[in-house]
């Protein structure tokens, strides 16, 4: 892997992570565009770069995240089924991981889905987040294990669901990230720490970096965005990439997640 491709890669994550497009399906395309062989050390940088993304969130909210105990119980709370679940059907979920037509038609349908969320739950207005909240929304950033259903998409939702505003939904999605992110990142590093080596050791760092800058602008501008415009624009979105994808797909590109 070059500098220009972990450049590119983790810009593409820096991105999407926070944003309901899911960041896997946009890591397809550009890998494929970019003829990326698939390799181990390709595999950790993809998963590895979060943590940059991670990073930038506990940055941005920093005064929120050292605020009590209770913030953290309640991160906890809503991390538990996804520990849970991940660790029962990991295998199942590695599975999907391997297959781009479940990227592609979750992409889509999560698409649709989106073009109706804000009329759905245009009566939530809630700004706090209990522990039954929280725990609904950890149910929801399961679904999230499909690939390409996206992590924020499921948990802003779930949010909403449960009363919250957008802006509410979308920050505790944020923070939910992280202990959610960190565990997959660590274990990945755990995992394959032998192939980090002094000859790629940079190339991480510097993917990290590029996705932690990215992904605080992506955030900013993604709640600013979300609090006035809605969803409906990463519907469209969505829906475009999907059908995208699945036309590669159709007419017989080699697209592979990494």
């Amino acid at each position: 892997m070059s500098f220009l491709e972990a450049f590119i890669l983790a810009i593409v994550e820096g991105i999407t992570e926070f944003l309901p497009v899911s960041s896997t399906g946009h890591m397809i395309i550009a890998s494929a565009f970019m003829g990326i062989n698939e390799s181990s050390f390709v595999k950790i940088f993809e998963v590895n770069i979060q943590f940059g993304a991670i990073l930038s969130v506990v940055v941005l909210y920093w005064k929120r995240f050292f605020q009590s105990l209770d913030f953290y119980y309640k991160l906890l709370v809503a991390f538990i089924p996804a520990a849970v679940i991940g660790f029962l059907l990991g295998d199942f979920i590695d599975s999907l991981l391997e297959n781009v037509w479940v990227v592609a038609t979750s992409l889509l349908v999560g698409g649709v889905i989106l073009l109706f969320v804000d009329k759905w739950f245009q009566s939530s207005t809630e700004e706090k987040v209990d522990y039954k909240k929280a725990l609904f929304i950890g149910f929801f950033q399961c679904i999230a294990m499909i690939p390409g259903v996206s992590r924020s998409a499921a948990t802003i939702i779930g949010g909403m669901a449960q009363g919250l505003n957008r802006k509410t939904a979308a920050e505790f999605s944020f923070f939910l990230a992280v202990p959610t992110m960190l565990a997959a990142s660590a274990y990945k590093m755990l995992k394959g720490y032998k192939e980090i080596t002094t000859d790629n050791l940079d190339i991480l760092l510097f993917g990290n970096l590029v996705a932690f800058i990215v992904a605080m602008l992506a955030i900013k501008f993604f709640i600013s965005f979300l609090t006035k415009y809605g969803f409906k624009v990463f519907g469209w979105y969505r829906i475009g990439l999907g059908l995208f994808l699945l036309a590669l797909l159709a007419m017989g590109y080699d697209l592979k997640i990494m």
